[in-house]
Protein backbone atom coordinates (compact mmCIF):
# COMPACT_ATOMS: atom_id res chain seq x y z
CA UNK A 1 0.00 0.00 0.00
CA UNK A 2 1.24 3.35 -0.73
CA UNK A 3 0.28 7.00 -0.14
CA UNK A 4 -0.34 7.49 -4.05
CA UNK A 5 -2.99 4.81 -4.00
CA UNK A 6 -5.14 7.14 -2.90
CA UNK A 7 -4.51 9.98 -5.16
CA UNK A 8 -7.16 11.43 -7.03
CA UNK A 9 -7.54 14.53 -9.96
CA UNK A 10 -10.18 17.66 -9.06
CA UNK A 11 -10.50 20.80 -10.79
CA UNK A 12 -10.13 23.53 -8.58
CA UNK A 13 -13.81 24.33 -9.55
CA UNK A 14 -15.49 21.86 -7.20
CA UNK A 15 -13.39 23.07 -4.23
CA UNK A 16 -16.53 24.76 -2.67
CA UNK A 17 -15.58 28.36 -1.30
CA UNK A 18 -19.06 28.99 0.29
CA UNK A 19 -22.05 26.93 2.31
CA UNK A 20 -24.77 25.85 0.76
CA UNK A 21 -28.16 27.53 2.13
CA UNK A 22 -29.85 25.59 3.66
CA UNK A 23 -27.36 23.06 5.16
CA UNK A 24 -29.59 20.12 4.38
CA UNK A 25 -29.73 21.18 0.66
CA UNK A 26 -26.30 19.72 0.09
CA UNK A 27 -26.28 16.74 -2.39
CA UNK A 28 -26.01 13.78 -1.04
CA UNK A 29 -24.23 10.72 -2.53
CA UNK A 30 -25.29 6.99 -0.65
CA UNK A 31 -22.70 4.27 -1.21
CA UNK A 32 -24.33 0.95 -0.77
CA UNK A 33 -20.70 -0.96 -0.22
CA UNK A 34 -22.73 -5.02 -0.36
CA UNK A 35 -23.86 -4.29 -4.07
CA UNK A 36 -21.51 -1.58 -5.08
CA UNK A 37 -24.86 1.00 -5.97
CA UNK A 38 -24.61 4.87 -5.84
CA UNK A 39 -27.61 7.07 -5.43
CA UNK A 40 -27.44 10.52 -5.66
CA UNK A 41 -29.92 12.46 -3.61
CA UNK A 42 -30.32 15.54 -0.96
CA UNK A 43 -28.99 15.41 2.75
CA UNK A 44 -32.65 15.51 4.05
CA UNK A 45 -33.35 12.51 2.41
CA UNK A 46 -30.70 10.68 4.52
CA UNK A 47 -33.54 10.28 7.33
CA UNK A 48 -35.09 7.46 4.46
CA UNK A 49 -32.20 5.44 5.30
CA UNK A 50 -31.90 5.13 8.63
CA UNK A 51 -34.52 3.07 10.97
CA UNK A 52 -35.89 3.25 14.31
CA UNK A 53 -33.44 2.30 17.00
CA UNK A 54 -30.88 3.16 15.07
CA UNK A 55 -28.18 5.32 17.00
CA UNK A 56 -26.27 8.16 14.91
CA UNK A 57 -22.91 9.56 16.99
CA UNK A 58 -22.20 13.09 16.18
CA UNK A 59 -18.86 15.08 17.47
CA UNK A 60 -19.92 18.06 19.27
CA UNK A 61 -16.35 20.15 19.08
CA UNK A 62 -16.61 23.50 18.70
CA UNK A 63 -14.50 25.30 16.66
CA UNK A 64 -12.12 28.08 18.76
CA UNK A 65 -11.06 31.69 17.22
CA UNK A 66 -8.00 30.22 16.84
CA UNK A 67 -6.10 32.40 14.29
CA UNK A 68 -4.14 35.48 15.59
CA UNK A 69 -2.60 37.89 13.59
CA UNK A 70 0.61 40.14 14.98
CA UNK A 71 3.94 41.21 13.81
CA UNK A 72 7.48 40.31 15.42
CA UNK A 73 8.57 42.40 17.94
CA UNK A 74 10.66 44.98 17.13
CA UNK A 75 10.48 44.40 13.23
CA UNK A 76 7.39 45.12 10.56
CA UNK A 77 7.26 41.29 9.67
CA UNK A 78 4.05 40.01 9.50
CA UNK A 79 3.42 37.02 11.41
CA UNK A 80 0.18 34.68 12.25
CA UNK A 81 -0.34 31.60 14.19
CA UNK A 82 -2.70 28.94 14.51
CA UNK A 83 -2.93 27.81 18.08
CA UNK A 84 -3.27 23.57 17.73
CA UNK A 85 -3.33 22.25 20.84
CA UNK A 86 -3.78 23.55 24.84
CA UNK A 87 -0.87 22.30 26.46
CA UNK A 88 -1.24 24.73 29.73
CA UNK A 89 -3.58 27.67 31.16
CA UNK A 90 -1.01 30.11 28.47
CA UNK A 91 1.14 27.42 26.94
CA UNK A 92 -0.25 26.10 23.31
CA UNK A 93 0.73 24.00 20.43
CA UNK A 94 0.92 26.72 17.14
CA UNK A 95 1.35 26.45 13.65
CA UNK A 96 3.47 29.72 12.75
CA UNK A 97 3.87 31.60 9.02
CA UNK A 98 6.82 32.32 8.83
CA UNK A 99 7.99 29.46 10.65
CA UNK A 100 12.04 29.37 9.93
CA UNK A 101 11.93 33.65 11.32
CA UNK A 102 10.64 32.85 14.34
CA UNK A 103 13.47 30.85 16.94
CA UNK A 104 13.09 30.37 20.54
CA UNK A 105 13.32 33.65 22.00
CA UNK A 106 11.23 35.62 19.46
CA UNK A 107 7.75 37.53 20.93
CA UNK A 108 4.91 38.05 18.57
CA UNK A 109 3.21 41.66 19.71
CA UNK A 110 -0.77 40.41 18.44
CA UNK A 111 -3.28 42.30 17.06
CA UNK A 112 -5.99 43.95 19.25
CA UNK A 113 -9.86 43.49 18.56
CA UNK A 114 -9.22 46.91 16.24
CA UNK A 115 -6.32 45.42 14.47
CA UNK A 116 -3.42 47.20 15.85
CA UNK A 117 -0.80 45.53 17.10
CA UNK A 118 -0.63 45.58 20.81
CA UNK A 119 2.40 46.01 22.98
CA UNK A 120 0.94 44.38 25.66
CA UNK A 121 -0.66 41.05 24.35
CA UNK A 122 1.79 39.02 22.99
CA UNK A 123 2.93 35.24 22.39
CA UNK A 124 6.42 34.32 22.95
CA UNK A 125 7.78 30.91 21.00
CA UNK A 126 9.23 29.02 24.26
CA UNK A 127 10.14 25.96 22.21
CA UNK A 128 10.53 24.50 18.27
CA UNK A 129 9.15 21.16 17.61
CA UNK A 130 9.42 18.95 14.66
CA UNK A 131 7.03 19.14 11.35
CA UNK A 132 7.26 23.05 11.72
CA UNK A 133 5.14 23.03 15.40
CA UNK A 134 6.07 26.19 17.76
CA UNK A 135 5.10 26.40 21.77
CA UNK A 136 4.12 29.55 22.70
CA UNK A 137 3.05 31.13 25.83
CA UNK A 138 0.79 33.73 25.53
CA UNK A 139 0.90 36.96 27.71
CA UNK A 140 -1.57 37.76 30.55
CA UNK A 141 -4.46 39.34 28.88
CA UNK A 142 -4.50 37.33 25.59
CA UNK A 143 -8.58 36.38 25.28
CA UNK A 144 -9.13 34.07 21.88
CA UNK A 145 -12.62 35.14 21.75
CA UNK A 146 -11.98 39.07 21.38
CA UNK A 147 -8.73 38.51 19.80
CA UNK A 148 -8.59 35.49 17.39
CA UNK A 149 -10.61 34.37 14.26
CA UNK A 150 -11.84 30.95 13.14
CA UNK A 151 -9.35 29.60 11.03
CA UNK A 152 -10.85 28.53 7.69
CA UNK A 153 -8.84 25.92 5.79
CA UNK A 154 -6.46 26.82 3.30
CA UNK A 155 -8.17 26.50 0.56
CA UNK A 156 -11.69 28.44 1.22
CA UNK A 157 -10.63 32.07 -0.30
CA UNK A 158 -13.82 33.40 0.09
CA UNK A 159 -14.57 35.64 3.30
CA UNK A 160 -17.73 34.02 5.69
CA UNK A 161 -20.09 36.37 6.37
CA UNK A 162 -21.31 34.29 9.20
CA UNK A 163 -18.55 32.54 11.40
CA UNK A 164 -21.22 30.37 12.78
CA UNK A 165 -21.75 28.62 9.25
CA UNK A 166 -18.33 27.02 10.25
CA UNK A 167 -19.76 25.35 13.22
CA UNK A 168 -22.59 22.39 13.63
CA UNK A 169 -25.73 23.77 14.69
CA UNK A 170 -25.01 21.81 17.79
CA UNK A 171 -20.94 22.71 18.84
CA UNK A 172 -20.70 23.03 22.48
CA UNK A 173 -17.34 21.66 23.68
CA UNK A 174 -14.66 24.33 22.39
CA UNK A 175 -11.15 22.64 21.40
CA UNK A 176 -11.05 21.95 17.77
CA UNK A 177 -8.95 24.28 14.95
CA UNK A 178 -11.12 22.96 12.15
CA UNK A 179 -14.81 21.88 11.93
CA UNK A 180 -15.76 18.01 12.01
CA UNK A 181 -17.63 19.41 8.40
CA UNK A 182 -19.77 16.31 7.87
CA UNK A 183 -21.77 17.66 10.85
CA UNK A 184 -22.19 20.92 9.07
CA UNK A 185 -25.41 19.75 7.10
CA UNK A 186 -27.30 18.81 9.47
CA UNK A 187 -30.01 21.57 10.36
CA UNK A 188 -32.38 21.41 14.25
CA UNK A 189 -35.38 20.85 11.93
CA UNK A 190 -33.52 17.45 10.20
CA UNK A 191 -32.51 16.41 13.95
CA UNK A 192 -36.24 16.42 15.01
CA UNK A 193 -37.01 14.55 12.16
CA UNK A 194 -34.72 11.89 12.93
CA UNK A 195 -35.56 12.31 16.67
CA UNK A 196 -39.74 12.04 15.00
CA UNK A 197 -39.15 8.83 13.27
CA UNK A 198 -36.90 6.82 16.30
CA UNK A 199 -33.62 7.63 15.31
CA UNK A 200 -31.20 7.92 18.73
CA UNK A 201 -28.86 10.50 18.56
CA UNK A 202 -26.08 11.10 20.92
CA UNK A 203 -22.72 13.02 21.30
CA UNK A 204 -19.34 12.70 21.76
CA UNK A 205 -16.20 15.07 21.74
CA UNK A 206 -13.02 15.07 19.72
CA UNK A 207 -11.03 18.14 19.49
CA UNK A 208 -9.97 18.23 15.69
CA UNK A 209 -6.38 19.40 15.23
CA UNK A 210 -3.52 19.44 13.10
CA UNK A 211 -3.92 16.20 10.89
CA UNK A 212 -6.68 18.02 9.26
CA UNK A 213 -4.39 21.04 7.74
CA UNK A 214 -1.26 18.20 6.81
CA UNK A 215 -1.08 15.62 3.79
CA UNK A 216 0.42 12.57 4.28
CA UNK A 217 4.08 12.85 2.45
CA UNK A 218 5.28 9.54 3.13
CA UNK A 219 5.75 7.23 0.43
CA UNK A 220 4.20 4.24 2.58
CA UNK A 221 1.05 6.02 4.45
CA UNK A 222 2.19 3.64 7.60
CA UNK A 223 5.06 5.46 8.17
CA UNK A 224 3.17 8.99 8.93
CA UNK A 225 3.24 10.13 11.98
CA UNK A 226 -0.43 10.82 13.06
CA UNK A 227 -1.08 13.55 15.36
CA UNK A 228 -3.42 12.94 18.80
CA UNK A 229 -6.44 14.86 19.45
CA UNK A 230 -8.06 14.96 23.13
CA UNK A 231 -11.28 12.94 22.85
CA UNK A 232 -14.40 12.12 25.07
CA UNK A 233 -17.15 9.46 25.18
CA UNK A 234 -19.37 9.94 28.27
CA UNK A 235 -21.25 7.12 29.95
CA UNK A 236 -24.78 8.37 29.27
CA UNK A 237 -22.98 7.98 25.39
CA UNK A 238 -21.37 4.23 26.17
CA UNK A 239 -24.64 2.81 27.37
CA UNK A 240 -27.11 3.93 24.57
CA UNK A 241 -24.42 2.50 21.84
CA UNK A 242 -23.67 -0.38 23.37
CA UNK A 243 -27.66 -1.12 24.03
CA UNK A 244 -28.24 -0.35 20.34
CA UNK A 245 -25.42 -2.47 19.61
CA UNK A 246 -27.10 -5.72 21.78
CA UNK A 247 -30.31 -5.18 19.97
CA UNK A 248 -28.87 -5.51 16.70
CA UNK A 249 -29.41 -1.86 15.67
CA UNK A 250 -27.11 0.09 13.88
CA UNK A 251 -24.49 2.51 15.11
CA UNK A 252 -24.13 5.67 12.00
CA UNK A 253 -20.88 7.86 12.86
CA UNK A 254 -21.00 11.65 11.51
CA UNK A 255 -17.92 12.20 10.58
CA UNK A 256 -14.12 10.19 10.44
CA UNK A 257 -13.26 12.15 13.88
CA UNK A 258 -15.92 10.39 15.30
CA UNK A 259 -15.36 7.18 13.66
CA UNK A 260 -11.57 7.26 15.21
CA UNK A 261 -13.02 7.90 18.71
CA UNK A 262 -15.48 5.42 18.95
CA UNK A 263 -13.26 2.57 17.40
CA UNK A 264 -10.72 3.98 20.46
CA UNK A 265 -13.22 3.68 23.12
CA UNK A 266 -13.98 -0.37 22.05
CA UNK A 267 -12.78 -2.77 24.72
CA UNK A 268 -13.79 -6.37 23.75
CA UNK A 269 -17.25 -6.29 23.37
CA UNK A 270 -18.31 -2.82 24.55
CA UNK A 271 -18.05 0.72 24.04
CA UNK A 272 -16.29 2.20 27.65
CA UNK A 273 -16.57 5.72 28.65
CA UNK A 274 -13.18 7.40 27.53
CA UNK A 275 -11.54 10.24 28.21
CA UNK A 276 -7.68 10.95 26.95
CA UNK A 277 -5.96 11.28 23.37
CA UNK A 278 -6.95 9.32 20.58
CA UNK A 279 -3.97 8.26 18.46
CA UNK A 280 -5.71 5.49 15.93
CA UNK A 281 -4.68 5.80 12.35
CA UNK A 282 -7.08 4.00 10.17
CA UNK A 283 -6.05 2.32 6.86
CA UNK A 284 -7.05 -0.34 4.37
CA UNK A 285 -7.36 -3.48 6.13
CA UNK A 286 -8.51 -2.00 9.41
CA UNK A 287 -11.47 -3.93 10.67
CA UNK A 288 -14.35 -2.30 12.22
CA UNK A 289 -15.58 -2.90 15.26
CA UNK A 290 -18.40 0.02 16.52
CA UNK A 291 -19.41 1.54 13.57
CA UNK A 292 -22.14 0.32 10.42
CA UNK A 293 -22.57 3.38 8.51
CA UNK A 294 -20.97 6.24 8.12
CA UNK A 295 -21.66 9.88 7.21
CA UNK A 296 -18.56 12.03 5.64
CA UNK A 297 -17.72 14.96 3.49
CA UNK A 298 -14.91 14.31 -0.22
CA UNK A 299 -11.76 14.57 0.96
CA UNK A 300 -8.27 16.00 0.30
CA UNK A 301 -6.17 13.35 -2.07
CA UNK A 302 -3.76 11.47 0.45
CA UNK A 303 -4.91 12.56 3.25
CA UNK A 304 -5.79 10.52 6.45
CA UNK A 305 -9.46 10.91 6.56
CA UNK A 306 -9.81 10.00 2.71
CA UNK A 307 -7.61 6.74 4.02
CA UNK A 308 -9.85 6.09 6.81
CA UNK A 309 -12.82 6.37 4.61
CA UNK A 310 -11.21 4.06 2.01
CA UNK A 311 -11.20 0.75 4.86
CA UNK A 312 -14.56 1.63 5.69
CA UNK A 313 -15.84 1.93 1.68
CA UNK A 314 -12.98 -0.51 -0.32
CA UNK A 315 -10.56 1.80 -1.77
CA UNK A 316 -11.24 0.89 -5.28
CA UNK A 317 -14.91 1.50 -4.90
CA UNK A 318 -14.54 4.93 -2.93
CA UNK A 319 -12.09 6.28 -5.74
CA UNK A 320 -14.66 5.10 -8.24
CA UNK A 321 -17.05 6.91 -6.25
CA UNK A 322 -15.30 10.14 -6.22
CA UNK A 323 -14.33 10.18 -10.13
CA UNK A 324 -18.14 10.24 -10.49
CA UNK A 325 -18.58 12.67 -7.94
CA UNK A 326 -16.48 14.81 -10.03
CA UNK A 327 -18.45 14.00 -13.21
CA UNK A 328 -21.47 14.98 -11.58
CA UNK A 329 -19.99 18.08 -10.02
CA UNK A 330 -20.49 17.35 -6.66
CA UNK A 331 -19.10 20.04 -4.34
CA UNK A 332 -15.74 19.20 -2.67
CA UNK A 333 -13.73 19.73 0.47
CA UNK A 334 -15.11 20.84 3.99
CA UNK A 335 -18.27 23.53 2.84
CA UNK A 336 -19.06 20.87 -0.18
CA UNK A 337 -21.36 17.89 0.21
CA UNK A 338 -21.78 14.50 1.54
CA UNK A 339 -21.47 10.64 1.22
CA UNK A 340 -23.66 8.17 3.20
CA UNK A 341 -21.91 4.68 3.08
CA UNK A 342 -24.15 1.96 4.24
Amino acid sequence: MRTSDFDYSLPDALIAQTPIEPRDHSRLMVLHRVDRLIEHRHFYHIVDYLEKGDVIVFNDSRVIPARLQGQKSGTSTRVELLLLKRLGEKLWEALARPGKKLPVGTVVQLADSSGRVSETLTAEVVRCGENGIKVVCLSDGVDLRQIGQVPLPPYIHASLADPDRYQTVYARVNGSVAAPTAGLHFTSRLLERLENKGVKTTFVTLHIGLDTFRPVRATDPGAHPIHTEYGEVSSEAAALINHAINMGKRIIAVGTSTVRLLESSRRGGSIYPYAGMVKLFILPGYEFKVINAMVTNFHLPKSTPLMLVSAFAGREFLLAAYKEAVAQCYRFYSFGDAMLIL
